[in-house]
């Protein structure tokens, strides 16, 4: 069975739409190198765009933190970034869109970027909808009811139309949904935040979206150390650069380095960075992500140099809508 994670939003802090400037300054550029790279017809467009990388085309996304897990029988939310609007309005094409769906959406935090997108989940408005929210946090309900009331929202919790169940999930405790098994664990942010461990069928997930990752070695991480181990594809918070991680100290994110370093050391076979910092330019990022390969490369070299078993590790700057098997 398909076991996937598609991305809704990878950007951090707050959406960040282009300006039109700048959609206007990347058009003219590439009409003007489409020519330059000798291409003349129509049909030379696809092989022209074909040769673009992404902070050149489209860019990495705008919308905030929302991931979709799933396999063929199951589907998990989690968080509820601008990014999940676009999701329900897929969710209406099928049974949300009648009223007898049924969606299951788990929250990091309740931070406004992890949040910002829910009175704009249209689902949560259909009558006979169920619309499930789970965090470890015990405040999950009056979080959402504060969202939807005046003068946050014009609609009030009480007048939404789908019913809303709220859970309490228990720390490092794993708890099944359908065929997919979650766990959460703490992570190292200034408000409380707990990523999520994810299995099936022998194959596992993270999300670790919102940590700054202070606490380094196995011992420091302790009871939180599963959350890192025995993973095949991990989702984790680059906003910043290495420097930038050094001067935002308890902003409550990280850099590649320290993702890179996890993988390196538990095995990790695959990471995509996410939660991009919203004063980031798609060229600042792909800047970042530049940096990152030559922090890669140090790793590579010091355990030839060293003699030590090294596993190489799959990774990228993940693009919104983005979909990877696990």
């Amino acid at each position: 069975m398909a076991f996937k994670i598609k991305l809704w939003g990878v950007r951090g802090s707050i959406p960040t739409p282009k300006k039109p400037e700048e959609i206007k300054g990347r058009i003219q550029y590439h009409l003007e190198n489409f020519f330059k790279q000798g291409y003349s017809h129509s049909g030379d467009i696809t092989t022209y765009l074909k040769t673009l990388p992404t902070h050149l085309l489209g860019g990495y996304g705008g919308n905030t933190s929302c991931a979709e897990v799933s396999t063929n029988k199951t589907s998990l939310l989690i968080d509820g970034g601008s990014g999940i609007r676009q999701k329900g309005f897929e969710l209406m094409l099928g049974p949300c869109g009648l009223g007898n769906g049924e969606v299951h959406i788990l929250f990091s935090h309740f931070h406004w970027d992890h949040l910002i997108g829910l009175p704009f989940f249209i689902p949560i408005f259909i009558p006979g909808n169920k619309i499930h929210m789970y965090s470890v946090q015990p405040e999950l309900k009056k979080v959402v009811q504060t969202i939807f009331s005046k003068p946050y929202f014009p609609v009030p919790f009480e007048q939404l139309s789908a019913e809303i169940i709220f859970h309490q999930l228990e720390a490092r405790k794993s708890q099944t949904f359908g065929d997919i098994n979650v766990t959460p664990y703490q992570l190292d942010h200034p408000d409380p935040c707990w990523g999520f461990k994810m299995g099936h069928e022998n194959k596992y997930l993270s999300y670790c979206v919102d940590t700054e990752c202070t606490r380094v070695t196995r011992e420091e991480l302790g009871d939180d150390l599963p959350l890192y181990q025995n993973i095949d594809l991990m989702v984790f918070d680059a906003q910043y650069t290495i420097q930038e991680a050094t001067e935002k100290v308890n902003w409550g994110h990280a850099s590649a380095s320290f993702g890179l370093d996890l993988a390196v050391r538990e095995n990790i076979h695959q990471i995509l960075f996410v939660h991009h910092d919203p004063a980031a330019s798609d060229e600042t990022v792909y800047n970042a992500q530049q940096q990152a390969e030559a922090y890669y490369k140090t790793l590579v070299d010091y355990h030839k140099r060293s003699g030590e078993t090294f596993y190489p590790v799959n990774w990228s700057y993940a693009v919104e809508g983005q979909e990877v098997k696990v």
